[in-house]
């Protein structure tokens, strides 16, 4: 069995994609279509910046998206399609979308599109209602909670064990931050986002979004996909549009995703996509886990060659 996954914001950095793009047919046509469907260079901004102009959540999600997919093509282009191995796929918040097309639920073109207009929802809301982002490290869940109640703010992404991020109003979070330092966390560390994301300061985003999702066609997924929202598996279209939906504005429920894979018997994970931040939170949630990156040409080379013939 193995488990897909998906890199989510703030994994992103200029160059990312441009090895794959010249190695891979199949990763030259994922971008070339995202520039199409766009209509800019999409991956010019990819491949040359400058870091601002790919931050920026509008660019910053088509982009992950993009440069995710084509690792998966190029992953594609040379395993064993005939394996009829388990699989499974989760995505860390815009990585849903990847999971989904991964899993041909949803058309590539139909995800770039989306996310781009995501991105531009949720910055829009972010300068309606402006807001910030905190990761706190070394409390449990319920003692950040106890926390969010008392300053005011939300629980945005329950990563893995001691690290939950909270999203609202800037000076709530600053005053959250200090609580859970007077608490006992380990640190407290701003989160350079332009906007309280995964909070109820995004509900505007999350309607707009809903309109556009009215638009595209959800087929059921080739294999599972777990969701952000239930930390459940979702086959669904319905169910996978409304958890799309919900994900803008409500808590990304990483962790319980991830130990949901693992009591399936997951152990081996295969992370797409720019960085090394779902290896790096596996670690923290099992020590048993393996996970392999695949960001750049050489990562496919040195797969074993029985793992790529043995790979979905």
């Amino acid at each position: 069995m193995v488990g897909y996954l998906f890199a989510g914001q703030g994994a992103q950095f200029v160059g990312m994609g441009k090895d794959l793009y010249g190695a891979f047919p199949q990763s030259k046509a994922v971008f070339d279509k995202a520039d199409a469907v766009l209509g800019f260079s999409l991956s010019k901004i990819c491949f040359e910046g400058p870091p601002e102009k790919l931050t920026k959540t509008n660019n910053c999600q088509p982009a992950i998206l993009t440069m995710s997919i084509a690792a998966w093509q190029a992953y594609n282009s040379v395993a064993n399609q005939e394996s009829q191995a388990l699989r499974y796929a989760a995505g860390l918040s815009l990585g849903e979308y990847s999971a989904l097309v991964a899993a041909e639920a949803l058309s590539f073109e139909d995800a770039v599109y989306l996310v781009r207009k995501r991105g531009e929802f949720m910055e829009e809301e972010a300068k309606k209602f402006p807001g910030s982002m905190a990761s706190v490290i070394g409390l449990s869940l319920n003692e950040i909670k106890k926390i969010c109640q008392q300053a005011k703010v939300e629980v945005a992404n329950v990563n893995c064990p001691a690290q939950v991020v909270i999203s609202g109003g800037r000076a709530e979070i600053e005053e959250a931050a200090k609580l859970a330092i007077q608490s006992g966390a380990k640190r407290v560390i701003p989160l350079e986002v332009s906007g309280a994301f995964h909070s109820s300061f995004m509900k505007g985003a999350s309607l707009r979004l809903s309109r556009e999702l009215e638009k595209i066609k959800i087929n059921k997924p080739a294999f599972e996909v777990i969701s952000n929202v239930t930390a459940d598996a979702v086959s669904n279209p319905q169910e996978i549009k409304d958890n799309l939906i919900r994900q803008v504005a409500n808590s990304v429920l990483w962790e319980d995703s991830m130990n949901l894979l693992l009591s399936k018997g997951v152990n081996n994970f295969i992370e797409f996509g720019p960085g090394k931040v779902l290896k790096g939170l596996m670690r923290r949630i099992s020590e048993k886990a393996e996970v392999k990156n695949i960001e750049k040409s050489q990562d496919i080379s040195n797969l074993e060659n029985k793992e790529i013939k043995n790979a979905p």
